[in-house]
């Protein structure tokens, strides 16, 4: 599968139309179509479903447009760390985020480091801890931000010094609001919205003990604000 190919179908699959996409390509649009079907017959896959006027992407285009654009931003940041027109720092670093207070701290160290290093481009990707692991061992980031537990065997690290504190969100009128600390058995028959990763699961599962078989979970999130709206 070749480079050119991938950046042809991202572009086909942007615009959602061929004859747009090979204007912006500066290709004829006949060869354009004669590229999309040589990478569908190589792939064994059909990858847009085609009418009149647009083409939209199936199932298995939609996996190749996430993978294209991971192989693609990988291969353009290889390019930048091997390509040095400078005696400066240059090139970009990727940094996966959770929603977490240490990000004020690393915000800060960041600042500092631009003003050291201004030509470096940096890129702030949040997500949950799962998948910043997921992309650090697919080198598409360099470095995360997660929230234990969380397992960090294999990779080289160092804990923040802002303690992270568990808890509960609640409507301001919700008879658990003014308490100043929850238990388990204050949780007991609440409707709970709880984090979608396995390894949070097992933390409160442990926590509630004897009781987790009454806990009444009725949603599942992957990053906070969306959830916070929800209650």
């Amino acid at each position: 599968m070749e480079f050119r190919l991938l950046k042809y179908f991202l572009m086909v699959a942007r615009e959602e139309n061929i004859t747009k996409a090979a204007n912006l390509l500066h290709i004829t649009q006949p060869t354009l179509s004669r590229q999309l079907i040589q990478l569908e017959e190589e792939l064994g896959v059909t990858l847009f479903q085609r009418s009149k006027h647009r083409i939209i992407l199936t199932e298995d285009g939609m996996l190749l447009r996430r993978r294209a654009n991971e192989i693609i931003s990988l291969m353009e940041k290889t390019q930048q760390e091997l390509t040095k027109e400078c005696d400066d720092l240059v090139g970009e670093i990727s940094i996966g985020c959770g929603e977490t207070q240490n990000m004020s701290y690393l915000s800060q160290k960041i600042k500092d480091f631009h003003k050291i290093h201004p030509l470096v481009k940096l890129h702030i990707h949040s997500t949950t801890a799962d998948e910043i692991k997921e992309r650090i061992e697919n080198g598409l980031l360099d470095m995360g931000l997660v929230t234990e537990p969380v397992d960090i065997s294999k990779y080289n690290f160092f804990r923040l010094p802002q303690k992270e504190q568990w808890g509960i969100l609640v409507h301001e009128k919700h008879r658990l609001a003014q308490k100043t600390f929850i238990t388990p058995d204050d949780l007991i028959n609440e409707p709970l919205i709880i984090a979608k990763r396995t390894a949070v699961q097992n933390e409160l599962i442990n926590w509630f003990n004897n009781s987790s078989e009454k806990l009444n979970i009725v949603a599942t999130y992957n990053l906070i604000l969306n959830a916070a709206n929800m209650v």
